[in-house]
């Protein structure tokens, strides 16, 4: 997952010591912190939610646009999900799922990049719900944001930096499951990255996510609910050692620092 995807050890190494080295081009995770800024100052309150914007445009810079034209499509499903989460922490009310588009303008020197935010009705339906906001027609003002100084820099693996990987491990019912992507499902399903006989444990039950140097348990909506350490929880940061209860399965969290 590219949101916040810099670790902040890497990432306070790179801005401390190397950072004039590299080029400044705009990074992912300044990407995704400056459209959930967007999202929190567009806000309409209504007469019981409070609205926010559901379609972004970024704009970027010819070169800013080249380095992504590998992986865009991912990107943009990416920075959706993050405002989706965002708008979902916050208790934001969308009128519908957040959509994110990107646009090249060549005015745009690299490491500026610009947001304009629109508030669209789905389908052009008119606005039904008690309070809910009409459809704008057109993007609102772009707000441009340009690098500061420390100018961000590439984002780069600990691999890259000849340093070691921690190892994060799950372990239950005496097996040793090692965490290598950023999202893993544990369930009952066979689709799971983690596949739980338990009968108390739901399909999708809950999924551990890296986000940033940090490791998270959120609950997907399951029967039975969520434990961390024998609270009762729907989101979580995890620390070495703590133990994730789903269903009747314990399943110890371990976070080995290199």
């Amino acid at each position: 997952m590219v949101l916040r995807a810099i670790e902040q050890k890497i990432e306070s190494l790179f801005e401390g010591i190397f950072g004039r080295a590299f080029r400044t081009n705009v990074q992912p995770v300044e990407l995704a912190r400056k459209l959930a800024k967007e999202m929190d100052e567009h806000r309409t309150i209504s007469v019981s939610r409070v609205y926010v914007p559901n379609e972004y445009t970024v704009y970027l810079s010819p070169d800013d646009r080249e380095q992504f034209s590998s992986y865009e499509e991912n990107l943009r499903g990416e920075l959706q999900e993050y405002l989706s989460e965002h708008s979902r922490r916050e208790d934001y009310a969308l009128l519908s799922p957040v959509r994110v588009l990107m646009e090249t303008d060549a005015d745009l020197d690299v490491g500026e990049f610009g947001i304009a935010t629109r508030m669209v009705q789905p389908d052009r339906r008119r606005a039904s719900a008690e309070g809910e906001p009409a459809g704008d027609v057109a993007p609102g003002s772009t707000m441009i944001y340009k690098p500061q100084t420390p100018v961000p820099t590439q984002a780069v693996s600990a691999q890259e930096l000849g340093l070691d990987a921690e190892l994060v491990t799950l372990s239950f019912d005496g097996t040793r499951f090692e965490v290598k992507q950023r999202r893993v499902v544990i369930g009952r399903s066979r689709d799971c990255d983690i596949q739980l006989s338990d009968t108390n444990v739901s399909r999708r039950h809950a999924e551990l996510r890296q986000e940033g140097a940090s490791y998270w348990i959120v609950d997907l909506g399951s029967t039975n609910g969520l434990e961390v350490n024998g609270k009762r929880v729907k989101r979580a940061k995890l620390n070495d050692g703590d133990t994730i209860t789903v269903g009747s399965t314990e399943v110890r969290f371990s976070q080995e620092q290199p």
